[in-house]
């Protein structure tokens, strides 16, 4: 398994390391040792899946408010999406930046989050799942996000509007406040 930083601190990409025969492949995903190296926080305290029936389903931006920030190791098990980090944490230097990253089940890539970073994606195929390992539990009322076309970030998202499935409460957040 091999961390690779992104443009936005604290965030990175887990790139598997297959070991390939007749059978198939191994692959490690996840590495508390590795990521404590890289002061990435280890922990696994929750794992969650979305299946997102249609292409162009988009999720997020979605984050918990502090003091609950919950890192999250998110992969693609089926399917792809593109993924969306966007930082919204007051004093980086990246402050109202966002990065993307294909992940899917092909490429078997995982992206890391820290706390304050909100999390999207948009999928790329018809049924598509998701994996979520989280660093802190799910607590409903810190739960918290930025509209997903805020053009206080000006998110490139692949699909276009007219091929988008969106939640109800995803459309209501609010423009971004810094």
């Amino acid at each position: 398994m091999k961390l690779a930083p992104t443009p936005i601190p604290g965030v990175w990409v887990v790139e598997p390391e297959r070991i390939a025969d007749e059978r198939g492949w191994f692959a490690r995903t996840f590495d508390a040792a590795a990521f404590a190296a890289h002061g990435l926080e280890p922990a696994v305290v929750q794992a969650s899946a979305s299946f997102n029936v249609r292409r162009g389903t988009l999720r997020g931006m979605h984050l918990q408010a502090a003091p609950h920030g919950e890192p999250k190791l998110v992969r693609c098990v089926r399917g792809a999406i593109f993924d969306v980090a966007l930082d919204l944490r007051p004093g980086s230097p990246a402050h109202r930046r966002w990065h993307a990253v294909e992940l899917s089940a092909e490429n078997g890539r995982g992206l890391y989050l820290p706390p304050g970073v909100a999390h999207g994606f948009q999928t790329l195929a018809d049924d598509t799942e998701v994996l979520y390992l989280m660093g802190h539990e799910y607590v409903a009322q810190a739960a918290s996000g930025v509209r997903w076309d805020d053009p206080a970030f000006a998110i490139a998202w692949p699909e276009a509007p007219e091929g988008r499935t969106i939640s109800d409460k995803d459309r209501a957040y609010p423009d971004y406040a810094a």
